[in-house]
């Protein structure tokens, strides 16, 4: 168990690092954020110490593994020599075998399909007969995904009843890739929850997402489904939060089929932007759950006590990289708060912040969200 004023080591400096080191602050401890990113990053504007250099810099790693008493990554997409580096040294969690699951999609699936976790059907292809094998075994439409480094919808392409293979193949080549059949779902839904090191859990209840452009706009809690659907969602995280042997706070992302039927999508192994509404409307918010997970703390209450709306704010909303729209209207109301990650620069599509409304219902909260979305002007 590591108490205040121990030390967190964060690898990845990103708004995920930042929510993060600002709940370890609240609590006592100090705080190290090891990055890529230039100097104040958003985690790092929070940080006692950021050390800004190159995952595979090992002189600058030595010099964070000697700073801090255990380590969690901000992002999956760390390589994996440094996470064997820093699991060498330190305690780092969630594990090293988690991280190297789950910022892959092809060990990903296959780890659905060893554990028998229910996911659309895939297939892994490395060539264009193996697409055109593929696509013949799901059927049209499915999609192709990168086998690596995708999220927020990049590194795929779906393909339909015109489709031309050998053209779509061409931004694949040269890669592994995994052909997904296409889930005609009634609804996105997510879960997260915390594991602790002795498996104790304490997971948020399930939550319904929108998504703008393959990127997660709102999110509506708790989601509006059916108690089937929810138990079934719950366990599903359960299952794979056992089946990693997790160690942290993770979210689960799910398609809700029309007969009420439930699958994995992907694995987020850590915080998530589904759970940011977590730090207003519920006892122990995802990024404390975080923090206990990671330091061996019993896990907190993850109980929501109000409905909540979250809505993103990307990068679109700014009139320019640097000019801050009319916040006013988020301000003025009772029931809102702002979040902003403290990036320096505007950018479409860049997640720059979020705020979430709190109702007496879901609906009340719903509602107010879609009145200060159009008055920030977002399509």
């Amino acid at each position: 168990m590591f108490l205040p004023p121990s030390t967190l080591g964060i690898l990845g400096g990103g708004q995920l690092g930042r929510m993060l080191a600002l709940e370890a602050r609240r609590s006592g401890y100090r705080v190290v954020i090891f990055t890529d990113e230039p100097p104040g990053c958003p985690a790092g504007q929070f940080a006692d110490l950021e050390i800004n250099a190159a995952y595979d810099d090992r002189a600058a790693l030595d010099r964070f593994l000697s700073a801090v008493d255990v380590v969690t990554a901000e992002f999956e997409n760390i390589p994996d020599s440094c996470l064997q580096a820093v699991e060498a040294v330190k305690p780092l969690r969630p594990s090293r075998a988690a991280i190297h699951t789950t910022q892959h999609r092809e060990r990903e699936k296959l780890f659905l399909r060893r554990q028998g976790i229910a996911c659309a059907d895939f297939r892994i292809v490395n060539d264009l007969p193996g697409l055109e094998r593929a696509v013949a075994e799901l059927g049209r439409p499915c999609v192709i995904k990168t086998a690596a480094f995708g999220y927020d919808g990049k590194g795929q392409r779906k393909v339909v009843e015109d489709t031309e293979l050998a053209q779509a193949w061409r931004d694949f080549e040269g890669h592994n890739a995994v052909v997904e059949q296409w889930v005609p779902f009634a609804c996105e839904v997510s879960v997260v929850g915390a594991r602790a090191a002795d498996g104790g859990m304490a997971v948020h209840g399930v939550v319904e997402n929108w998504h703008l452009h393959h990127i997660l706009d709102v999110t509506i809690a708790p989601a509006r489904v059916t108690p089937a659907v929810m138990k079934q969602a719950l366990q599903l995280w359960r299952a794979v939060a056992e089946g990693l042997d997790y160690a942290g706070t993770m979210a689960v992302e799910m398609f809700v089929t029309r007969s009420e039927k439930v699958l994995v999508n992907e694995i987020a192994p850590r915080p998530h932007n589904s759970g940011h509404y977590t730090i207003d409307a519920c006892v122990t918010n995802q990024f404390q759950q975080q923090l206990r997970a990671v330091c061996g703390l019993p896990l907190g209450d993850p109980s929501q006590h109000t409905p909540a709306v979250m809505v993103n704010l990307l990068g679109d909303v700014w009139p320019s990289e640097t000019r801050h729209p009319d916040w006013s209207p988020v301000l003025a109301h009772p029931r809102a708060k702002l979040h902003l990650y403290g990036k320096a620069a505007a950018r479409p599509r860049r997640k720059m912040g979020h705020f979430t409304v709190l109702g007496n219902t879901r609906d009340e909260a719903l509602l107010a969200a879609r009145q200060l979305r159009f008055a920030l002007g977002i399509e």
